[in-house]
């Protein structure tokens, strides 16, 4: 680790460096020209190099300021974290700096002007810097100081907001991960539930030594483990798709309980059935009303399916009458469990599942959000005729 660390400040270095170098060149190369166009305006004939070549070397200290600030600020960051460590730090800085820059400049023009140099000379000219020279070296100085500054910060805040993005989608994935395992999980509750209850009716169809019921009550079970299985491989299927499900589950179950089951469903066309839901939603709601219903009396029963659309919601309700005399309810309750835990998987807020009891009725109802099985069934789409099939 840290042979890796100190092989690659190098050449981080030397980038910054580099850096530092070419963006003081073109702020010099600017200022040369207008010390060139003096020049002309004074009838001298020096070229422009020369302008550029003072300017450069009147600059080059700052230059290396600069990149050693950059290169302070980037390893300790804490220098920043507040406005008055960013003033101590200008401070303590612009006071060693400053005289430095001066000591720099007045040794240049004592070179541009062929003088002897020495300590003597060297001093007498630092007398002979005014005040305007002082004030615009502290001026480059702060200048300098407050870019680099600048730069920093935004690179600090830049690194902590894609660090806390990384971390948000590590989140996101690791509880996208989560709550795919708790669909599994629920699917492998749910089928062996709905295999438990359909294997029950074909029993009793055999106890009842009605032969050609049970042989029919097989191949019906046959055609809904198809749907069942190839369905729950799939996030999403169309409404129409479960109505056909749920058809054939009522089917089934008719050879079971005969003319007692009477069936009632409304609004099975238009729009809504193009919307997409989760698989085996349901069966899990009709069977539950079953259990309400016929498996508490002898008589005869009368489930209402309704499907409509109020505003952005597909609404399914599901209603069944309660006698009056009511038998234990031989059921879990896993189905409106495992329905309503499927719905907050699939949709989060966006659907709900109650249940109620009104005139005599007990009423399921499940609102969906349209626009998100709409998104579903665009995704799926591709998909839509393998169970089907």
């Amino acid at each position: 680790m840290t042979a890796t660390t100190t092989s690659a400040t190098p050449p981080r270095y030397l980038t910054v460096l580099a850096t530092c170098v070419l963006v003081w060149t073109l702020i010099c190369a600017m200022g040369a020209l207008s010390s060139y166009a003096d020049w002309q305006r004074d009838g001298s004939d020096r070229p422009y190099w020369q302008a550029l070549w003072v300017w450069w070397l009147e600059h080059a200290l700052l230059m290396l300021y600069t990149c050693q600030l950059y290169v302070v600020f980037s390893r300790r960051p804490a220098l920043l974290a507040n406005g008055r460590r960013i003033a101590s730090a200008y401070v303590a800085i612009v006071t060693c700096f400053l005289p430095v820059q001066i000591l720099y400049s007045a040794f240049l023009r004592l070179l541009h002007r062929h003088e002897a140099i020495s300590l003597p000379a060297l001093w007498q000219r630092l007398l002979r810097i005014d005040r305007f020279d002082w004030f615009t070296e502290f001026a480059w100085t702060s200048f300098t100081f407050i870019a680099v500054v600048a730069i920093c910060t935004w690179r600090v805040q830049r690194s902590t907001e894609q660090r806390w993005q990384r971390l948000q989608v590590d989140h996101l994935r690791l509880q996208l991960d989560l709550e795919h395992q708790r669909l599994q999980a629920l699917r492998g509750q749910l089928e062996p539930h709905f295999l438990f209850n359909a294997l029950n009716a074909i029993t009793a169809l055999v106890r009842s030594d009605d032969k050609r019921m049970a042989l029919t009550g097989i191949s019906r079970l046959s055609a809904l483990l198809r749907y069942a299985l190839t369905a729950s491989a799939r996030d999403w299927v169309r409404i129409d798709e479960e109505l056909a499900f749920v058809r054939d589950y009522l089917d089934l179950q008719r050879l079971r309980y005969g003319a007692r089951l009477q069936v009632r469903i409304d609004g099975d066309t238009g729009p809504v059935l193009a919307v997409c839901c989760p698989p085996l939603l349901l069966q899990p709601l009709v069977e539950n009303a079953l259990r309400h219903d016929l498996d508490r009396h002898e008589g005869q029963g009368d489930l209402r399916l309704t499907l409509r659309r109020d505003g952005g919601e597909v609404v399914i309700r599901l209603c069944n009458p309660l006698p009056a005399q009511r038998a234990a309810n031989p059921g879990l309750g896993l189905g409106l469990r495992s329905t309503r835990a499927r719905l907050q998987l699939a949709y989060g807020e966006r659907a709900s599942l109650r249940t109620w009891e009104e005139g005599g009725r007990f009423v399921t109802e499940v609102r969906l959000d349209e626009e998100a099985g709409e998104e579903a069934g665009e995704e799926s789409g591709g998909t839509a005729g393998e169970v089907a099939a």
